[in-house]
């Protein structure tokens, strides 16, 4: 019961008992409850798969607060996850793809290659190697042309087969290739060595009358082929024999000559101003005249190739001489303007260039010019000087020989601007690591380096000299690769205080050293002792720190730069780290290219940091396992 207060009046309380009686009985209360539930069934849901008829109306604008200027409604991105509800008509795009005809396949693989658009696009994203291209890109050679190279290689397996000159085949066995049981051309000089004789082989037949036809057309030849295949020897066999061929067609001529001579007139009495004045006999026709010229990047190459040339000459008589920066001035001088005459010369771009300064006519009887290491001599630093030769010698050149291990893009369109006549001679598996080369990864963040790249590189040392599976119990050799000359001296020393047996190799180092150091590196033989009686085998254990324990004897380790990377021919190394990660596909090719040379097998380490590039090593490793070219 409802209590009222007793300080209300009569009047006010039977008018609140009244009023409270009648909203009661209004509307009862089962009433209200089934209205409700009809008025709410009566409103249906819309169905989820069908779109409203007010769809593409525009929305009601809203009541404007101000008179102020009105902005439009912000455009709604499409490229958002919802920007395909609500939409009654098909993207334009889409509309173009459906009415558009369908090409054919080979239709839509030429639009495909000629416009860059997103579906390019896609295509590179999928490439296994494009991170690798990501960096200094390599020229590609079509897959036809490998495979037509393939079926040429199988018909020539013999140097007999070859049109040389029978004291230049006999040279090859007992001077070039001496020591070897089976002597067989690699590939590089199957393709090489006939297509550099064919011009010289019609000259040989026309004899004589060779020069009264006039001039011929510079030819124009690059030989690219992996590294270690035998290049060097592929130029210097046509060239030599072109030598030899070019003296006997000249003393042909010149007894032509002196036969069509007259007598000269005899005297009774002897007459001072008939007699013919007398003939220098100190210099030779040929003195600073040479019909072959190598130019090479370094004089470490001028040394190994000019040893090369100098062994052939032994069988196959020729004057050759080398001259590089690691002569003195004398030597050069002596050698050039020898009064034997001078056949063949090995040097390089910057002495060359500087000698035909001073005397320009060095160049005037060049028939042949070999560019070796092409891909350094026409890049930036060394093109200048390198074309500046080529120039000079193009009136009497008859062949122009590029010679790389590597074709990069810049040579590539270099030679198509500058000589777009030149045949190419590219072995099948140019650009491509070999698979006897066996590529290992240090990760040095992990225990127990802890991100020391030093100690990681001399523990790697130490568990190579520790391996005794090789079958030879020599020193082993170990080249490590640095980017930087300064850190090859830091990472000496430290290898040095760890006992380890390590030379530092680079332009800042002793280059009374330098020949003794690669000379072991080599195989070549160590040159003599010096003038003091320096005897660098009892050097050796005064290289360590003062109570360093000396714990790898059997080992001998390399730092250097890129300075060896190019030509060196390192055949007793088995091993090589790279201390840092090459910038470039080019200098893994070259760097992991000091192993694996005339068929032998090798090993290579790289060092990869948290902040090195680790999908550009991890590509390398993947196109080394399958064989495909980077």
């Amino acid at each position: 019961m409802l209590r009222l207060s007793s300080a209300l009046c009569p009047f006010c309380t039977a008018s609140l008992l009244a009023s409270i009686s009648t909203s009661s009985k209004s509307i009862p209360w089962q009433q209200f409850t089934k209205r409700s539930a009809s008025g709410l069934h009566s409103k249906r849901q819309p169905a989820r798969m069908q779109l409203s008829a007010r769809v593409n109306r525009p929305s009601r604008a809203l009541p404007v607060q101000d008179a102020g200027p009105r902005t439009p409604p912000a455009r709604k991105s499409r490229n958002s996850p919802f920007a395909g509800m609500n939409r009654t008509k098909p993207p334009r795009e889409v509309e173009i793809a459906v009415s558009r005809p369908r090409l054919p396949a080979a239709e839509r693989k030429r639009q495909l290659r000629m416009a860059p658009g997103k579906d390019r696009q896609e295509k590179e994203d999928r490439d296994p190697m494009k991170a690798l291209k990501m960096q200094r890109r390599l020229a590609s050679v079509p897959y036809g042309t490998r495979m037509k190279t393939k079926t040429q290689l199988v018909e020539r397996d013999s140097f007999d087969e070859f049109d040389l000159l029978d004291v230049v085949k006999s040279s090859i066995s007992s001077q070039a290739l001496r020591g070897l049981v089976e002597i067989s051309p690699t590939p590089i000089q199957r393709l090489a060595i006939p297509a550099l004789l064919g011009s010289d082989a019609r000259r040989s037949r026309r004899g004589a009358n060779a020069l009264s036809e006039g001039k011929k057309p510079m030819q124009q030849f690059l030989l690219a082929a992996e590294t270690g295949s035998g290049k060097t020897l592929a130029y210097i066999l046509p060239v030599i024999d072109a030598l030899k061929r070019a003296e006997a067609a000249d003393a042909a001529i010149a007894a032509k000559e002196a036969a069509k001579e007259a007598p000269l007139p005899v005297h009774d009495e002897l007459d001072m101003f008939s007699v013919e004045a007398p003939k220098n006999t100190t210099s030779h026709p040929t003195t600073a005249r040479p019909r072959v010229i190598i130019l090479l990047p370094t004089s470490e190459l001028v040394a190994q190739v000019g040893a090369l040339v100098k062994s052939l000459s032994h069988a196959v008589k020729y004057r050759s001489a080398m001259l590089s920066s690691a002569f003195t001035g004398t030597v050069i001088r002596s050698r050039l303007f020898s009064t034997a005459g001078i056949d063949i010369v090995i040097s390089t771009p910057h002495l060359i260039s500087s000698i035909t300064e001073s005397d320009p006519n060095i160049l005037a009887r060049c028939t042949h010019l070999v560019i070796d290491e092409a891909d350094s001599l026409l890049d930036r630093s060394f093109s200048p000087i390198t074309q500046g030769i080529i120039d000079r010698a193009t009136p009497a050149l008859e062949q122009l020989i590029f010679c790389s291990a590597t074709i990069p893009r810049t040579l590539d369109s270099y030679l198509h601007k500058r000589y777009p006549e030149t045949r190419r001679l590219a072995t099948p598996n140019l650009h491509a690591i070999p698979r006897r080369v066996q590529l290992s990864v240090l990760d040095i963040d992990k225990i127990p380096y802890q991100g020391n790249r030093d100690l990681a590189c001399a523990q790697t040392i130490l568990d190579i000299g520790k391996d005794d599976s090789g079958a030879d119990t020599d020193e082993k050799k170990i080249i490590v690769f640095v980017n930087e000359r300064e850190t090859a001296q830091a990472l000496a020393k430290y290898l040095m205080s760890k006992g380890i047996n390590a030379f530092e190799f680079s332009r800042d180092s002793d280059q009374r050293k330098q020949a003794e150091i690669m000379a072991s590196f080599t195989g070549q033989a160590p040159p003599a002792p010096s003038k003091r009686g320096e005897d660098s085998s009892n050097s050796k254990p005064d290289r360590f720190a003062a109570g360093t324990a000396r714990r790898s004897s059997n080992t001998s380790v390399l730092v250097t730069t890129d300075i060896t990377s190019r030509g060196i021919d390192t055949y007793p190394v088995k091993n090589v780290i790279l201390y840092d990660v090459p910038h470039t596909s080019i200098d893994f090719i070259h760097r992991l290219g000091r192993v694996g040379r005339m068929g032998r097998r090798g090993r290579g380490v790289v060092l990869v940091g948290k902040h090195d590039r680790k999908d550009i090593v991890k590509e390398v490793r993947e196109g080394m396992f399958r064989g495909a070219a980077l």
